[in-house]
């Protein structure tokens, strides 16, 4: 059976109330990410998947420690789940682009072997073009490796109870001994406020900050 929250006893009771009403109750912070020590470290491994698939694994990771990230809208209540998944956009050689499944895995190999054969499958030609936008139990991850952003703003389709939290990875620029990468978190205001997107950027950067913890964790 689902798991939603109690909102009777639930802190945020009033926040729910007012922001989900709003026409546009998202909100977007974007920062920076030192991402040289995670860099050197893929390098050090021959890790698969670069930068962005790194990225990917620590957003999923966190978003499944850290409960608002798995808040969800259903008809009025919230639900909590047990687990999310990813979908990430694939650019294709025509110029078009694809959705790729991302499963969670707790291990970086498994995530990254089952990642890179769905974004394959994503990028054969022909293939149907199939968002999952009914699918709440995800995170949409994208990557612009073209532009090294300092604002974001997703596509949303108003009027839906879409509460999947949006990341966005931009193009990583050197600075010295840093590599500054930007990214953008996009969430609803009625499930979480700056404090657990500040937590989960906190816990990106620390995840950055030694990822000889995790690379090679099963």
């Amino acid at each position: 059976m689902p798991r939603h929250l109690d909102l009777e006893r639930w802190p945020r009771r009033a926040a729910f109330d007012h922001y989900r009403t709003f026409d546009k109750p998202y909100f977007n912070v974007c920062t920076r990410l030192d991402g040289a020590p995670l860099k050197a470290a893929l390098a050090a491994r021959a890790a698969p998947g670069g930068l962005s698939l790194a990225c990917y694994f620590v957003s999923l990771r966190l978003a499944n420690e850290l409960e608002p990230f798995r808040y969800r809208l259903d008809n009025g209540r919230v639900r909590v789940l047990d687990v999310v998944h990813g979908s990430t956009t694939v650019l294709r050689d025509d110029g078009s682009f694809a959705f790729a499944d991302l499963e969670h895995a707790q291990d970086f190999d498994t995530f990254a072997a089952q990642a890179r054969a769905s974004i394959d499958a994503a990028r054969v030609p022909g293939a149907r073009f199939e968002p999952r936008v009914d699918e709440q139990a995800l995170l949409h991850l994208t990557t612009l490796p073209w532009v090294h952003f300092t604002s974001f703003s997703h596509a949303r389709n108003w009027g839906r109870e879409d509460a999947v939290p949006k990341l966005a990875f931009g193009r990583a620029e050197a600075d010295g001994a840093r590599l500054w990468l930007p990214m953008s978190v996009e969430v609803h205001h009625a499930l979480m406020d700056g404090v657990h997107v500040g937590a989960f950027v906190e816990g990106f950067e620390a995840m950055l900050a030694a990822p000889g913890r995790w690379l090679a964790a099963r």
